[in-house]
């Protein structure tokens, strides 16, 4: 029984390993690169905003999934104190602005663009609402990033449990 519970300690430890980079290199690389790059090249602002939109929508959920794999791993690790610890707490906060932006903000930035039809939401009586709701959500999302940031360079220093940092190094 040992062994099977050593086997799923390192599953779960990598399932949650996965998750992490899946989460903040979505965030990074869509965010930070993808959107950037979509809207230089693309002429057409309004479909550039619509495909970098479903980008941000699927990133939205693979967010929430990967933070429940990470909070779960948490669990695992330290049922009895795992909300004492700093990153199960910065795995929450992550999760509620990833919640704000996909359930809160985003339907109803999305909700603006079909009233603005058959105009750009940028060039209709909306823009300016857009535009606010637009920016709190860019900051909802460079705050996730660099929470996501932090836990990765948190796990990249802190070896597994029962590794020595020398085996961790090689």
């Amino acid at each position: 029984m040992m062994c099977y519970a050593s086997a799923m300690n390192k599953l779960f430890s990598a399932l949650s390993t996965i998750a992490l980079t899946a989460w903040v290199g979505g965030l990074w690389s869509i965010g930070y690169l993808a959107v950037p790059v979509l809207f230089r090249a693309q002429p057409d602002k309004q479909l550039a905003g619509l495909l970098a939109g479903e980008m941000f929508n699927a990133l939205g959920y693979v967010g929430l999934v990967c933070g429940v794999i990470l909070l779960l791993h948490k669990f695992r690790c330290t049922p009895e104190k795992f909300w004492q610890e700093r990153n199960f707490w910065i795995i929450v906060v992550m999760l509620v602005f990833s919640l704000l932006i996909q359930f809160g903000l985003s339907p109803v930035m999305a909700n603006l663009k079909v009233q603005a039809l058959p105009l750009d939401v940028m060039h209709s009586p909306f823009a300016d609402r857009f535009k606010m709701l637009h920016g709190i959500s860019s900051i909802l999302y460079l705050l996730e990033s660099l929470l996501g940031l932090y836990l990765v360079l948190r796990s990249s220093v802190s070896p597994p449990n029962g590794v020595n940092k020398h085996e961790s190094a090689s």
